[in-house]
């Protein structure tokens, strides 16, 4: 593996700004309608496809509605829900148990505060970011994915795998309006380009910028 290079922040901040111009209104990519689901279809996403926990919660979303009925449902029973997203059965027992949590210490709503969200058993940074930007509105952090991890040691963003620290640099290289949109904007970038094991460098919008940092072949 060739020398890691960290771009220059100037640089860095050059290459954020192409991709934000070259994917524009990004979104995030599991379906809900309320803060609880949203909870939910995160906690289930972990090391899960998006288009796994798309097929599966609108059933589960349309016989559970609040946290009430999920801190009172059997696990056996939410894994005939959810039996196709790995880790089904720890991911029952965080969701039964964090919905107990919403219901006994917050009145059966969705805690809007990062303090309080990671508390929740199988809630960590990444989700609590999630859920206050695309459920509250509220823009505190960053939420660091495996994309994000991914692309910001290739592109040379961040020089670290730990996702608090990666998401300290980014903070530090993106401007405030679009932290909420840049993890989203990485994970469309390695999607259609930076793929995993053959990126298409060849027509990267990046191409004059990045230091393919871990590439050994590309496209």
């Amino acid at each position: 593996m060739n020398k890691f290079i960290l771009l220059q922040p100037e640089k860095a901040k050059a290459a954020i700004k192409i991709l934000e111009d070259t994917y524009p209104n990004q979104k995030y990519y599991l379906d809900f309608s309320t803060p609880l689901e949203l909870l939910v279809a995160a906690i289930l996403s972990a090391q899960t496809r998006d288009v796994v926990v798309n097929s599966i919660t609108p059933a589960l979303f349309n016989d559970y509605k609040t946290a009430k009925d999920y801190a009172g449902a059997g696990e056996s029973d939410l894994l005939k829900y959810i039996s196709k997203v790995t880790f089904a059965g720890n991911k029952v027992k965080n969701i039964i148990k964090a919905c107990s949590m919403i219901e006994d210490d917050y009145d059966g709503k969705v805690p809007n505060s990062i303090e309080s969200l990671v508390k929740l058993p199988g809630v960590g940074r990444k989700t609590a970011n999630t859920v206050l930007i695309n459920a509250y509105g509220i823009v505190e952090g960053i939420p660091v994915d495996t994309w994000v991890i991914k692309l910001a040691s290739r592109i040379g963003l961040s020089k670290s795998q730990k996702p608090d620290e990666i998401e300290r640099d980014l903070m530090g290289l993106v401007a405030k309006p679009y932290w909420k949109t840049i993890a989203y904007v990485l994970k469309a970038h390695g999607h259609k380009i930076c793929h995993s094991a053959r990126p298409l460098c060849s027509i990267c919008v990046l191409n004059k910028l990045c230091p393919k940092n871990g590439v050994s072949k590309s496209l």
